[in-house]
């Protein structure tokens, strides 16, 4: 299997992430309120998976072991769109955040952020995934020899075992901080 695979792999378990949202927010009404609690799960998927896990092994894996290599300019440049298209995702989701606490607490004035930014990240992930999947990751392996390829597929491998290890560090972490 090519390291690219198991990236794919978590591009469609996103993309049903991404459906679900959009079905929820095509079948209420401006003025309906949205779950707070609902919200609260697409934050941590975003964060937890599509960001830490599926990014990161991108981020710190991926395009690492493309910065050593000479990538044609439009590569390089694809790349590095990647990284800001990443920025912007975890950029939109900390105000989704933001404004999910505010709505939760009462303000009604906030269901119209939220609602806004679950469509932004509804409206990006598609586009953004497409890109990855038929320009990006193709055109990256053959970059790559068979034996840094079967590197980065262990490097995926050990990313994923410590990933649930790290959520759960932090979450104690926070716990006893809160004491």
């Amino acid at each position: 299997m090519m390291p690219t695979g198991p990236l794919m792999i978590e591009h469609r378990l996103i993309e049903r992430a991404i459906t679900d949202i959009q079905l929820r927010l095509d079948g209420q009404s401006p003025g309906k309120a949205i779950d707070p609690a609902y919200v609260e799960v697409v934050v941590d998927f975003l964060q937890t998976y599509a960001d830490e896990c599926h990014h990161g092994k991108e981020e710190d894996i991926l395009f690492r072991d493309l910065e050593w290599k000479t990538l044609e300019p439009e590569l390089d440049a694809s790349m590095h769109q990647l990284i800001a298209d990443h920025e912007w995702a975890r950029d939109t989701t900390r105000r989704l955040v933001a404004a999910n606490v505010s709505l939760a607490a009462g303000n009604q004035a906030s269901m119209v952020e939220v609602r806004r930014l679950l469509t932004d990240l509804a409206s990006f992930y598609p586009g953004h995934i497409q890109r990855e999947d038929e320009s990006f990751f193709r055109s990256a392996m053959a970059y790559l020899t068979d034996n840094e390829q079967a590197v980065m597929l262990e490097a995926f491998a050990k990313f994923d075992a410590s990933l649930i290890h790290e959520k759960y560090r932090r979450l104690v972490q926070d716990l006893e901080t809160e004491r």
